[in-house]
């Protein structure tokens, strides 16, 4: 991106900030107690604030003209701020042309301003302030008409030709009505600017919702006007201007717990309001998008970047704090409940980044166990970070457990960093299995057996914890305050987290039982068998010291072929159905192999020799088409 891009996407987002915060105060703004106000001080007499109506309608004019604002083309926005910072560099230079003249007043001297030093320096540097701010609107408004912009250098003009004090007062009064004329001068030439302006956009908005519909039309203004990232801004503009606030009326250093509170007052009194929400929302969402992209350039480094996951960008948390906000109805209580409860959401929030990261991390660490990959460095990213993952979210909950008193709505909150930690041990185990077998220079035969009791062991307390959660509930339920709320929060964590994992896990547990008892079934390769087939599995594509022999005549690891059949019922060579075998016909099989092989090792020279020799040569032509046919359809299957 070049830099004049980077120079427009900062300008389209900054210049937008100062109208959010513009419908950050109106919203905040009570009319009706800001006119009991009024008419309890001395305005009360005051014209302009006799009539209430005349404030509704401005307060209503003030949303329209922040939502104008906020829609504005970038070009027409640029041109709006020039003509504003032109309008305040005029009116710094009358002020400085008032300073002149009152402190000509003060001095009474009306002689020569070059015979006098005070008097010399004094219009010196007014006369350089004002050329400043000559030169400065001519460059805003780029023009090089000076003069339009030189009205308040009259009163210094009048003091250099030695006009009367009294006199100069009336000029700087000239000059300041001469600026006002010359703005409602520009204001009345470009009346119809605006009229013009909504006009085309009407036009155009009207072609958009026609051709492409209302919902492409919300992509391209969210697109065009950035909203997340200006709405980001917005509340990080609120924040630190609610930290300087406390910092700039405290002169005693604050301890640690005292700075805890002030962050989490300071960010309830940023989020008020509807927008300041949304401000705090889209913040948490680009922290957590922040922290998930640190996470995965710790483990992969520069490779994370090319698969990103749409999952891992922090909108689930800052859903998460959005619906959370508005189910307890955050922005109307007050400032310590929302502290409070602000401490909560984002407890809960930490928890769901944490869980992210545990996604991100466990197919990486298991890969890389598996990989033999001998980079102590990688390995150290990836245990650092799974001990970090099993530590940090137990501390969380012993932390929130301290303040708070336990109850089933905490026991809720904290079970998600429970589990968190618990998939985490989980995961180390099965990372510290493949290591040992790495060490080991030889495959271990029940590995698969070893991973699964893992697994089932910390799903097992994950489901525990699930059922410790819902009898709380209902002991709460039954023995303590009733609501509709907490029995509808047991009913749905009752069915997603206890019964859908537990028939998940009975599903689990049939299909290793099913496949385990059709291994059972299948006729067991002879050392004869397997020297004559003399090939490899075409599962695993290693050799074979013994194996397993389908219906349909093809040999498997037993381990290859058990964990094939949890994923599906066929074979992986010719795809036929693979049913369990009755015991007889499994027995009847395993006695015509040993026989077979008892009659191949026979030492029969003569009559014997020839028979066998002409059944090797079947048997060989036979194993050799079937280990070609077999081969090529294990490489077609497995590429």
């Amino acid at each position: 991106m070049a830099v004049k891009d980077r120079v427009e996407a900062v300008l389209n987002v900054g210049l937008r900030v100062p109208s959010i915060m513009l419908l950050d105060v109106l919203y905040r703004w009570d009319v009706s107690s800001f006119f009991q106000k009024i008419q309890r001080s001395s305005l009360s007499n005051n014209p302009l604030f006799q009539y209430k109506y005349l404030a509704l309608y401005l307060h209503y004019v003030g949303y329209i003209l922040s939502l104008v604002l906020l829609t504005l083309p970038r070009q027409h926005l640029v041109k709006l701020y020039l003509y504003v910072v032109t309008a305040l560099l005029l009116f710094a230079g009358h002020q400085v042309s008032r300073d002149y003249v009152r402190s000509e007043l003060d001095s009474g001297y009306e002689g020569p301003v070059y015979l006098e030093p005070l008097s010399m320096s004094r219009f010196t540097m007014a006369l350089i302030g004002q050329l400043v701010v000559c030169t400065l609107c001519s460059c805003v408004m780029q023009t090089k008409r000076i003069w339009l912009f030189s009205a308040h250098l009259l009163p210094l003009g009048a003091r250099l030709c030695l006009v009367p004090l009294e006199t100069i007062v009336f000029i700087n009064r000239f000059s300041m009505i001469f600026t006002g004329l010359e703005v409602i001068y520009f204001l009345a030439t470009n009346l119809l600017v605006p009229y013009n302006l909504a006009k085309t956009a009407y036009r155009e908005l009207a072609q958009v919702v026609e051709v492409y519909g209302l919902l492409a039309l919300g992509m391209s203004l969210w697109n065009q006007l950035v909203l997340p990232v200006l709405f980001m801004c917005f509340w990080l503009v609120l924040f630190a201007l609610q930290i300087y606030t406390y910092f700039s009326t405290r002169d005693q250093p604050t301890s640690r717990e005292r700075l805890l509170f002030l962050f989490l007052t300071s960010i309830a009194e940023c989020c008020s309001t509807p927008y300041s929400l949304l401000g705090l929302v889209f913040t948490v969402s680009f922290i957590a998008l922040g922290v998930l992209t640190l996470c995965k350039f710790y483990l992969q480094g520069y490779r994370a970047f090319m698969n990103d996951n749409t999952m891992h960008r922090g909108m689930t948390e800052g859903i998460t704090l959005l619906i959370l906000a508005v189910q307890t109805g955050l922005i109307e209580l007050q400032v310590i409940h929302r502290a409070f409860l602000l401490s909560i959401i984002l407890f809960i929030v930490v928890a769901s980044i944490l869980q992210s990261m545990l996604e991100i991390a466990d197919p990486i660490v298991l890969a890389l166990g598996a990989s033999r990959d001998k980079s102590l460095w990688k390995h150290f990213r990836a245990v650092s970070l799974c001990l970090f993952l099993l530590i940090f979210p137990a501390y969380m909950s012993y932390m929130i457990c301290q303040f708070f008193h336990m109850d089933f709505w905490l026991l809720i909150i904290i079970s998600s960093s429970i589990l968190t930690s618990l998939q985490v041990l989980g995961t180390l185990l099965i990372y510290v299995l493949f290591m040992v077998e790495e060490f080991r220079k030889a495959p271990v035969e029940n590995m698969d057996e070893v991973i699964y009791y893992v697994n089932g062991t910390y799903r097992l307390l994950e489901f525990l914890v699930a059922v410790c959660v819902v009898c709380y509930g209902i002991s709460e339920t039954v023995f303590g305050e009733w609501s509709v709320m907490g029995s509808t929060i047991i009913l749905v964590h009752s069915y997603y987290n206890v019964w859908l994992r537990a028939q998940l896990g009975w599903q689990s547990f049939l299909l290793r039982r099913d496949a385990v008892n059709k291994i059972k079934s299948l006729p067991t390769a002879s050392d004869a068998q397997l020297e004559q087939y003399n090939d490899i599995c075409a599962i695993c594509f290693q050799d074979m010291s013994s194996a397993v022999i389908t219906p349909c005549s093809h040999f498997f690891h037993a381990g290859c072929l058990k964990k094939w059949l949890y994923v599906q019922e066929s074979c992986p060579l010719c795809h036929a159905q693979l049913k369990s075998q009755a015991p007889a016909a499994s027995a009847s099989n395993s006695e015509t192999n040993q026989s077979s092989a008892g009659q191949e090792g026979a030492s029969d020279e003569n009559k014997d020799k020839t028979q066998s020799e002409d059944g090797d040569d079947d048997e060989e032509g036979s194993a050799g088409q079937e280990e070609d046919d077999g081969k090529s359809v294990g490489r077609a299957s497995y590429p």
